[in-house]
């Protein structure tokens, strides 16, 4: 990629990247500027959609939705975590040269999920059916990120993906003791009302 464009033209390449990652196209890591301008316009880009999921509720007259800075602080611990997680399996694998690709290809797909998710939620296209789909295609691309961008074999990336589950499971954890939900809101999920 050339590293005098602009960032919508580094948006539009990389929708195509994590198109290719979503089908398993080998050439996915060309569309993605792997240069430090690159990370810091997919930390841009993970930025504004944090930013915009975090707004949404407010702006879709969500009750309780929980603030915005409850939102960016979760969404800000979970991918610590991950990071986290991901690094230390990176650093045994010795390939710490595929953190940075690991990242920009990441922030990209978040970037692009998350407004395919908010997408929905604001056209009333939600449930159970949605989320079991959002969810297989993120397992999709997280293992073609591992396995394209950062080019790991195979038992390499289930420890990869094993080692970002336990990463985001402990965030989860650390999200829900730090801000437990409303008894109100606990006895509702928990009795299905």
């Amino acid at each position: 990629m050339a590293q005098q464009s602009t960032f919508l033209e580094e948006l539009m390449a990389a929708g195509r990247g994590v198109i290719g990652l979503l089908i398993g196209d080998r050439r996915a890591g060309s569309y993605f500027d792997f240069s430090q301008r690159g990370l810091a316009g997919s930390f841009i880009a993970l930025l504004a959609v944090t930013a915009l999921n975090a707004t949404l509720p407010v702006i879709l007259g969500v009750k309780d939705s929980g603030g915005i800075a409850r939102s960016i602080l979760m969404v800000a611990i979970l991918f610590v975590m991950q990071l986290a997680f991901s690094a230390i399996v990176l650093r045994q694998l010795k390939r710490m040269d595929g953190l940075v690709p690991y990242l920009i290809a990441d922030n990209w797909a978040t970037f692009f999920l998350t407004l395919i998710s908010g997408a929905l939620a604001a056209a009333g296209i939600d449930g159970d059916p949605v989320l079991i789909v959002l969810a297989i295609v993120v397992i999709v691309i997280e293992v073609n990120i591992a396995r394209l961008i950062v080019t790991l074999s195979p038992l390499q990336i289930a420890m990869f993906l094993v080692a970002q589950l336990v990463g985001v499971s402990i965030g989860l954890a650390i999200i829900g003791l730090a801000f437990p939900a409303p008894p109100a809101a606990a006895t509702a999920q928990f009795f299905g009302a």
